[in-house]
């Protein structure tokens, strides 16, 4: 199985990155933390632009650093796509993507047309980047980033620079990167959205290390992290399009332990999904409630128990079939309800975001 390990550390005066970590070497892992977590360090170490006092680095089966290996960035097979797209201001779109090409003579150019594709960036070849939106700009600067012919592609905070309109705009695009790349992506992101959306792996960054790494819905669903994703806590399901309510305008969605409505979003049956299901909308009851407006409805047992942010609240993990949900209650809902590990209880999900 392909497989990135990396092991830095680094020690500044007012820092320190100590990380050991195993990673797929396929997928989107997103390297997730508050500012100043040493996200963005960790992306640097691996492209080669930090040389860390200790460090070993293998991408796939290939040495790229170790006792007696180091290869410098430039021979380093990577995409990199910074905060800002920072594009030639005197080359038109196409002529930014040809200047990258020439890190990888003889790349064929049919695999700049695949690119310009994936991003849906040919009726901009011509336009100089000040003809250009942020995320019009951006999306070429992932573009370029693809060209070279990358072995692994990270990414540092695209879409921080970038307005929610522009955001909604490129987040398709980044999950057509997601579906269609065979290559390794590296995605630092502080946004819990963004890394609900488009990860499969989660790494937690916390003061230079890593404090948790896994499978994403594995990470997301656990309450013992340091970092506490506040209103944005709760959990996200593989699950694909059971049925369709057409007269009421619905969609069941479906995965490993039960079934949810939402909104139909025009999808057809048998489409994977990914949902999220926050923890403020989710609440608990002992017995199957009735003559409720809310009619998502499931049975699970609780499999654990949590301090949430503020001292008034808990957070409540529950076991439904093979899959988890995450409810936020006060502590007195909790005592009230006489919850303990193990217990049965029911569910009821308010609100179910979907996420092509």
């Amino acid at each position: 199985m392909d497989m990135i390990n990396a092991r830095f550390r680094i020690d500044w005066p007012s820092f320190t990155l100590d990380v050991n970590l195993t990673i797929p070497g396929r997928g989107v892992t997103a390297l997730f933390g508050h500012s100043g977590s040493g996200k963005t360090t960790l992306l640097r170490c691996v492209a080669g632009l930090e040389r860390p006092s200790h460090g070993y680095l293998s991408v796939n089966g290939q040495i790229w650093q170790g006792e007696q290996e180091w290869k410098p960035t430039h021979e380093r097979p990577i995409g990199y796509v910074f905060q800002e797209a920072s594009l030639f201001s005197h080359l038109t779109v196409l002529g930014n993507l040809r200047y990258g090409l020439k890190r990888v003579a003889g790349s064929e150019p049919a695999k700049l047309d695949q690119v310009i594709e994936l991003l849906g960036i040919g009726h901009l070849l011509e336009r100089k980047p000040d003809r250009l939106s942020g995320g019009e700009r951006q999306r070429v600067g992932i573009a370029r980033a693809l060209v070279v012919n990358p072995r692994i592609l990270l990414m540092d905070e695209p879409l921080a620079a970038l307005d929610v309109k522009r955001k909604q705009e490129i987040l398709p695009y980044l999950e057509q990167l997601h579906d269609q790349l065979d290559i390794p992506v590296l995605y630092v992101s502080h946004s819990p959205d963004e890394v609900a959306r488009l990860a499969d792996h989660l790494v937690v960054m916390d003061a230079g290390k890593a404090t948790a790494t896994g499978p994403l819905a594995d990470i997301l669903a656990r309450i013992d992290l340091p970092i506490h994703l506040g209103e944005d806590a709760g959990a996200v399901l593989a699950a694909e399009i059971g049925a369709v309510d057409s007269h009421w305008q619905l969609a069941r969605v479906d995965f490993p332990g039960g079934s949810l409505w939402t909104r139909d979003h025009g999808l057809p049956v048998g489409r994977r999904v990914r949902v999220r299901v926050l923890a403020r909308d989710v609440s608990m009851a002992n017995a199957p409630p009735s003559h409720s407006s809310i009619q998502n409805v499931l049975q699970g047992h609780v499999d654990a128990i949590g301090e949430d942010e503020h001292p008034g609240l808990a957070l409540v993990r529950v076991s439904i079939g093979g899959s988890q949900l995450v409810s936020r209650l006060t502590k007195r809902a909790a005592f009230d309800l006489g919850l303990t590990i193990g217990q049965d209880v029911w569910v009821q999900v308010k609100s179910v975001a979907l996420m092509e």
